[in-house]
């Protein structure tokens, strides 16, 4: 299974630009701490080798992650996206219909969600419920505490 994820051109940029930072200015970095601990002797006793090694493998780990998320990564095509439904980087407005309640969400992707900003991973158990539905629609979304009802008031790209 490819997995793939889907990005704006901007976020995918951002992704790359990391991938980039991390190879090419990181890892020369901790490859140097490495070296200058080797230098201090015992290596069985050496605690700066052994954290240097340490943050090696954690960056190593992070780059590994970066690449995979990169090489399974597509530009989404917002001219090809039905504008009238929730899709992928839209904004909803939506009602909770129990509490009265009105919440404003952007679904992006899960390495772009931010929910002090208002930005929910389109993995998450409401955006995966408001997906394809247009305004006007009540949808009944199960999340952790139970179902809820919620009506979508607005979509916006």
């Amino acid at each position: 299974m490819t997995d793939v994820k889907y990005f704006t051109k901007e976020a995918l940029e951002k992704l790359k630009k990391e991938l980039d930072h991390l190879t090419r200015v990181e890892r020369p970095k901790i490859s140097q701490q490495i070296a200058e601990a080797r230098d201090k002797g015992d290596l069985s006793e050496n605690a700066e080798y052994d954290a240097a090694k340490e943050a090696q493998g954690m960056l190593e780990m992070k780059i590994a992650k970066l690449q995979q998320k990169v090489s399974k990564a597509r530009i989404i095509d917002e001219s090809k996206i039905d504008t009238s439904k929730v899709y992928l980087y839209c904004t909803v407005t939506i009602k909770n219909m129990e509490k009265g309640v009105q919440m404003k969400y952007t679904l992006v992707n899960e390495s772009e969600a931010d929910l002090k900003k208002g930005k929910i991973s389109v993995d998450s158990p409401i955006a995966k419920g408001l997906l394809g539905h247009e305004v006007g629609e009540e949808v009944e979304i199960s999340v952790p505490a139970g179902k809820l009802p919620f009506k979508i008031i607005d979509i916006q790209y």
